[in-house]
């Protein structure tokens, strides 16, 4: 955990001393515990978030908006409780193609009462995970930016297929991975809690709020609680996944409640709120952002400690005679996760070799590479020019 003294203030530059605003770019979160009370959609809990983001926008700041809501916008138009029709996917399918358009049109109004324009950008995991399709994601985001249009950006829930794990929890995952894409100064994440505590609150009644967070470790990722907001799919785990992602990147998060009172000013600004996420330190270039938001990830290879040390110490690439085992199926480019004996993801990066090629080589010194697959890529089977640790 870190100091409060860390925390940037808004003195840190010039532009913020114009503006007012610590960070110019930020990426706004709001799960659908933040954005709904017991019958659906909270219209003075939307309203209050699109005022603050217009103010935001006011003051030469750009904000995306990554929203959940459909499912239950959906759930409620068709006048159904969560025990009429099931969670399953078919039925979630439908409460999204039902709710989209509505939770849209809400959003539209609100802005548009501020006199600004709103653009709708629905994702899959397939968008993203094609590096393409992810520049071209990209490309657009940027260039709503430039005209001064909102973004809003959801999961495509009528196609994300669950049982399969192509969805993106609730949009934690995919905030971070938005925020990855345009580069932005800050993720804030709204919810439906204060930020990360010592322990549950609802359960502990010691448990006290982190207002700082040097690095998402094990320590840290052990004070996950359960999710019991029964509309909503991420819970604690996987907003710190996301914390993890973007700070690792050198982007900062803010996870705050929804309803604190000007959080996404406070935010923008650099004032306390909530937990802060410290970033670490300088961003790292963009393909390998991609290649540590983990969407592409295909598959994994398991290596050795002597391996590890090598990785993680001594920055070299990932020989075939470190790699104990192949996991999944993937091609050569594709990026895949590098783990440890101990089953923990220490890297990612992309595959000089195939998976089936990596099976037959595992193990074996770089001058047997050709002897052994009849053809060469080179010697590394993750160059470290490719990798990077997590």
């Amino acid at each position: 955990m870190a100091r409060a003294s860390q925390r940037p203030t808004s003195s840190d530059s010039a532009e913020s001393a114009s503006s007012g605003l610590r960070y110019r770019r930020i990426v706004v979160k709001a799960g659908t515990g933040a954005l709904t009370g017991p019958s659906g959609l909270d219209s003075e809990v939307m309203a209050d978030l699109v005022r603050q983001v217009c103010q935001v926008r006011d003051a030469s700041g750009e904000v995306l908006l990554v929203t959940s809501g459909a499912i239950a916008a959906g759930r409620s138009a068709l006048g159904q409780t969560r025990g009429e029709m099931g969670s399953d996917i078919s039925s979630r399918q439908v409460f999204a193609a039902v709710g989209q358009s509505r939770l849209m049109h809400t959003y539209q109004e609100m802005f548009a009462s501020h006199g600004a324009q709103v653009a709708q950008t629905l994702l899959t995991i397939a968008d993203l995970s094609n590096r393409q399709s992810y520049l071209n994601v990209g490309n657009t985001l940027q260039r709503l930016l430039e005209l001064r249009v909102v973004p809003i950006v959801n999961e495509n829930d009528v196609v994300a297929v669950d049982e399969i794990g192509e969805v993106f929890g609730d949009n934690d995952r995919l905030s971070a991975l938005v925020a990855n894409l345009v580069d932005a100064d800050l993720l804030l994440v709204l919810t439906d809690t204060e930020g990360l505590y010592s322990a549950d609150p609802r359960t502990d009644p010691n448990a006290t709020l982190i207002t700082d967070v040097d690095q998402v470790d094990a320590r840290i990722e052990g004070l996950a609680g359960e999710n019991l907001h029964p509309w909503a799919r991420g819970g604690m785990a996987t907003k710190l996944e996301a914390a993890k992602l973007v700070t690792t990147s050198g982007i900062p998060m803010v996870m705050c409640h929804s309803r604190a009172a000007d959080a996404v000013i406070c935010a923008a600004k650099g004032e306390p709120v909530g937990t802060y996420f410290k970033p670490a330190d300088g961003k790292m270039e963009a393909r390998k952002r991609w290649m540590l938001s983990g969407i592409s990830q295909r598959g994994r290879v398991v290596v050795d400690a002597g391996a590890v040390g090598a990785l993680v110490s001594g920055h070299r690439s990932l020989l075939p005679a470190g790699i104990q085992s192949v996991g999944g199926e993937f091609n050569r480019g594709e990026s895949i996760y590098v783990v440890d004996p101990q089953g923990n993801n220490i890297a990612c990066g992309i595959a000089n070799y195939a998976a089936r090629d990596i099976a037959k080589i595992q193990g074996l010194r770089s001058d047997r590479i050709e002897e052994t697959l009849g053809y060469n890529y080179g010697q590394e089977v993750v160059h470290r020019n490719n990798l990077v640790l997590l």
